[in-house]
């Protein structure tokens, strides 16, 4: 077997790899033999075949089999062994001559490989890159505070509506005709629920400012709600019969609830933070500010890794790369999309593809290996971030194992975690090398810089 390499302009790579029948034959026959002794062919008994019709009958599929996957081997090895940055899978190429499996001995294949761009992106102590430190004032741990007490409140029956309070009704609904009376076989509705200061449109929200217990408003809900969705949900039916239903209806108010927060006492502090855990709302704030530290810092060191992405894209500078074979490449992976898609994404894939080679010398210029506890630590610091997101602060590291455990079981989620993982340590070891410019700035401040990213 031959294999031989030409990359004259470094960035399109044509490879040649030629079989000769010692190279595959043994390998062939091995499994010919293999065939002859599983062969259920009528007329003879298993393993009595003749080899000869076993070979008429399976020896060119079986020479195909072999010779494609010895093909594979030794193409990926040859580029393994010569450290050849193979961009995508190898394409034929226009260059390939028609092979004849049936009669042929001596097979050439050629192949179109896209490689890498040589560069260098390294950071070094002269490099300086901005790090943000986002500051945790009163107005932020206020906000916690608040949205704990909202998780944690409850609602009181009260006689009279009052707008300021976001009141919540609920009555019966029903339908009127033309004249105003109750509508025969109209639609009725027993304890719907209505919050009037979500009614978008003025003049009806307007029509439940006096509302009381036992109060009768007439208004119109198509007129109020104009999401079909919206109108259905409150009707209770389809939405192509809320869409047919535009005359009024009458609301008779049953209950008037107000929402009332939780007071910052010892039984709010437990169920954020379990059982005594914070004896004081001194406490209380401190521990808030250390969790949103904590948060915020995920953020902020996310955004360290973004600024170290532009820095080092605008320091490699323009890279050049084999345009036409990658666009044959994008074209067999996304069949289905046709060309076009290939065009419109192209730009946008090349400038991922530039951060992905760059990454990848950061990773290996400062050695980051993960492990499978790297991965099951991301696992659980997911799970940890999104249960806070709904006040659960206190759950046991039992469950955010189980939980975690869940998460790895699906392939999707692994590919997400093990680039997480490798970012955290890459993240941790940038931060040592290079001079950090520290920078304060409000959550608010913050925020608008990312969205402008």
């Amino acid at each position: 077997m031959n294999i031989s390499f030409e990359n004259p302009d470094k960035i399109n790579g044509l490879m040649t790899m030629t079989f000769e029948k010692e190279d595959y034959q043994t390998e062939v026959d091995k499994t010919l033999k293999d065939y002859r002794k599983k062969a259920n062919i009528p007329g003879f008994r298993p393993g009595q075949v003749p080899m000869g019709l076993v070979k008429r009958q399976f020896g060119t599929s079986v020479k195909v089999d072999v010779i494609n996957k010895m093909l594979g081997e030794k193409l990926y090895e040859y580029v393994r062994e010569n450290k050849i940055q193979m961009l995508g899978d190898p394409l034929p190429s226009d260059k390939q001559k028609e092979l004849d499996f049936e009669k042929g001995e001596t097979f050439e294949f050629v192949f179109d490989i896209a490689v890498a761009p040589e560069f260098k992106a390294d950071l070094t102590a002269d490099d300086s890159i901005d790090y943000y430190d986002i500051d945790v004032d009163d107005e932020l741990v206020n906000r916690q505070i608040e949205m704990f007490q909202s998780r944690a409140g409850h609602y009181d029956k009260v006689e009279k509506y009052d707008a300021a309070q976001n009141d919540m009704l609920k009555g019966d609904l029903r339908e009127l005709d033309a004249d105003g009376s109750t509508k025969e076989g109209g639609i009725t509705v027993e304890g719907a629920v209505i919050m009037p200061e979500y009614i978008k449109v003025d003049e009806q929200k307007a029509l439940f400012n006096d509302a009381a217990l036992g109060s009768i408003i007439t208004f119109n809900p198509r007129k109020a709600y104009e999401s079909d969705t919206e109108l259905a949900a409150l009707l209770k039916v389809e939405k192509d019969v809320a869409a047919a239903a535009t005359t009024d209806f009458t609301y008779q108010v049953t209950e008037v609830s107000r929402f009332v927060k939780s007071e910052i006492n010892q039984e709010l502090f437990d169920s954020v933070y379990g059982k005594d855990t914070v004896k004081d709302e001194a406490e209380f704030r401190g521990k808030i500010a250390e969790g949103i530290k904590a948060q915020l810092a995920t953020d902020t060191d996310y955004k360290f890794l973004l600024d170290v992405r532009a820095y080092l894209e605008n320091k490699a500078g323009e890279l050049q790369f084999p345009d036409a074979l990658l666009k044959r490449i994008m074209l067999n992976n996304n069949k289905d999309k046709g060309e076009k898609f290939v065009e419109d994404n192209y730009e946008a894939s090349v400038k991922e593809l530039k951060w992905h080679l760059i990454k990848e010398q950061l990773v290996a210029a400062n050695q980051i290996k993960i492990d499978d506890n790297d991965i099951k630590n991301v696992a659980k610091e997911t799970a940890r971030i999104q249960f806070a997101q709904y006040g659960m602060s206190n759950v046991p590291e039992e469950y955010l194992d189980n939980y975690a455990t869940e998460m790895l079981k699906d392939r999707k989620n692994v590919d997400s975690l093990v680039d997480r993982a490798i970012d955290i340590k890459l993240i941790g070891a940038l931060k040592n090398v290079v001079k950090l410019n520290n920078k304060q700035v409000s959550l608010d401040d913050f925020n608008k810089m990312m969205q402008e990213k």
